[in-house]
């Protein structure tokens, strides 16, 4: 390919039920800042792009085609579950049962600000499974129902959080500091309500705009965690021996309405009904890259057997109030 060809132009191949794949080659002879701007216009255009054949090959590569594709790399806040940290900014994948689907989600779409791009790229794929799926939010808010979105925007929704030593991320993981004062003071600075159990647990609650407008493009989009964290979404055995340990109001995330009511099971399955509806999926290859733009576009992890290496980058933050809708 000449380099003169303009970056916009990168042909992305379109599937049925596939997200939208470059094939590396075709940007063979292209600068990087040609490559980069390219990527990112087709980001901008079907909000997901799987960039295959790149050839990436160990977590050195890796670190610096995230930091060549993003304007900034950010720090995870609040995780719920644990990481490997390769360096500032590049994580393993959530360590997260294998054999567990890892629902479709917008990532950290639970703090006041959150990346507006998602970067991933496959190391080692397993040997079934471990898709990274995707699916269009703004398509997705469409297909819900009419009064369960409206209860949404009206409300919000809540998360409830119990961290322990057990299950997830411990409360000095997931707020990266051991110090109460501090997590405290992050506690109150972004609207946390927050309580130190005796145990030297600690539960918090935290409501969230459910529908965002997209700061670039407007579009209304579905953007939260209602139906990943909601104890609903477990398998029952796993539900069942969690609430029997911990009790219904000590699960280590479970999300409610804004107001406080429950989320009920017919709802959870309504939401990841028509998320399966609108998912599109490609099994990862050694090599692979794949950027979302994180508010337009949810993902997932499907179940997988096998050894599975992702590498995750987190960038370009955004907050909350510049995609609030007016009113």
């Amino acid at each position: 390919m000449s380099s003169s060809r303009p970056a916009s132009l990168l042909p992305v191949e379109l599937q049925p039920g596939r997200p939208p794949t470059l094939h590396a080659q075709a940007a063979a002879g292209l600068s990087w800042e040609e490559f980069r701007r390219g990527l990112r216009a087709l980001v901008a255009e079907h909000g997901s792009v799987l960039v295959r054949g790149s050839g990436y090959a160990d977590a050195g590569q890796i670190t610096d085609v995230f930091r060549g594709l993003a304007d900034t790399l950010i720090a995870e806040r609040e995780a719920f579950a644990t990481r490997h940290t390769y360096t500032d900014g590049v994580y393993s994948s959530w360590k997260w049962p294998a054999n567990q689907q890892m629902c479709m989600h917008h990532v950290m779409s639970y703090t006041l600000e959150f990346p507006g791009l998602s970067l991933l790229a496959c190391l080692q794929a397993p040997a079934s499974g471990g898709a990274t799926a995707v699916a269009d939010s703004p398509t997705v808010l469409n297909a819900l129902p009419p009064d369960l979105v409206a209860r949404f925007e009206r409300e919000g929704w809540m998360l409830t959080r119990s961290y322990n030593e057990d299950i997830g991320a411990p409360w000095a993981e997931a707020f990266g500091t051991e110090d109460r004062a501090v997590v405290e003071q992050y506690c109150r600075a972004n609207a946390i309500e927050f309580a130190w159990q005796p145990d030297g647990g600690l539960n918090t609650r935290q409501r969230r705009h459910a529908v965002v407008r997209h700061p670039v493009t407007g579009q209304r989009c579905w953007f939260n965690q209602v139906a990943f964290l909601n104890e609903w979404t477990m398998a029952p055995e796993v539900r069942e021996y969690l609430v029997d340990i911990y009790g219904s109001d000590g699960l280590p995330f479970n999300t409610r309405f804004g107001n406080g009511d429950p989320v009920s099971e017919d709802i959870v399955n309504t939401v990841n009904g028509v998320y399966d509806v609108h998912t599109r999926r490609d099994p990862w290859q050694p090599g692979d890259l794949l950027l979302v733009d994180n508010i337009r576009t949810a993902q997932s992890r499907d179940a997988y057997e096998g050894e599975r290496e992702v590498l995750v980058g987190m960038a370009d933050p955004v907050r909350l109030t510049d995609c609030v809708q007016p009113g």
